[in-house]
């Protein structure tokens, strides 16, 4: 399980524990909200794009097989950190210790929410990585913000969706649901499009220093297989 190429690349495992990292941020920041241009949104909005724009510079560089396999890894830490989580606020607090009512209020991401990033983050991330796959295919390689921006808007778009609808269904209005949809999915796509002078010459910088470009004209774009192929 979690077979890649850590050891031939010099900076996928970075990248993947930049991956891991701003996955988790969201996972415990996810249910906090926030006014954003006076829209009720998920504080998330402000750090999760990282993981769209992490994801997009895997797919472009080493392949979707390996993005998909460091999304998987992401998830997996998710739950692990969850359980984690939950398991340790079931301890009893120390006598005298008054803080733990607030551990307890911060801390314990209700199971709706869990299930909301995770579901959104998974089916987002891989929507997101097919695209940009498939695109950099078709266009031979050029126009890679094309492949970018498309990602990240079809990726977040869907990503927000889900998490709107399974986290705050009933909790927002509808109204307040559709527009924090929309407004999400713009803002990080917006994000994406601020970021391209940046990810342009990481990009190009990353493909020079790995001496790979890599193509995924055979790849099983199967999004349940966890391992990538190592040769």
């Amino acid at each position: 399980m979690f077979r890649t190429q850590f050891g031939k690349f010099k900076y996928l495992g970075l990248l993947a524990i930049l991956s891991v990292s701003f996955e988790l941020i969201a996972n415990f920041t996810a249910a906090r909200l926030v006014t954003f241009g006076g829209v009720t949104l998920s504080v998330s909005i402000y750090s999760f794009p990282m993981v769209f724009l992490i994801s997009d510079i895997l797919t472009e560089v080493y392949g979707y097989a390996q993005a998909r396999t460091i999304l998987w890894l992401s998830i997996f830490s998710r739950i692990l950190a969850g359980a984690v989580v939950y398991v340790m606020l079931l301890i009893p607090a120390a006598p005298g210790f008054t803080n733990d009512s607030a551990y307890q209020l911060v801390l314990s991401t209700g199971l709706r929410i869990a299930v909301a990033g995770l579901i959104a983050g998974f089916t987002g991330d891989i929507c997101n990585n097919y695209i940009i796959a498939k695109m950099k295919i078709w266009s031979r390689g050029k126009n890679l913000w094309a492949r970018f921006v498309s990602g990240t808007f079809i990726g977040e778009g869907i990503n927000s969706i889900a998490f709107y609808g399974i986290a705050f269904s009933g909790i927002l209005s509808t109204e307040q649901l559709v527009t924090g949809m929309v407004m999400a999915t713009v803002a990080k796509t917006v994000w994406e499009i601020v970021a391209l002078p940046i990810t342009y010459p990481i990009v190009k910088w990353l493909k020079k220093i790995e001496a790979i470009d890599y193509y995924d004209t055979h790849t099983n774009f199967n999004p349940l297989i966890i391992d990538a192929p190592t040769d």
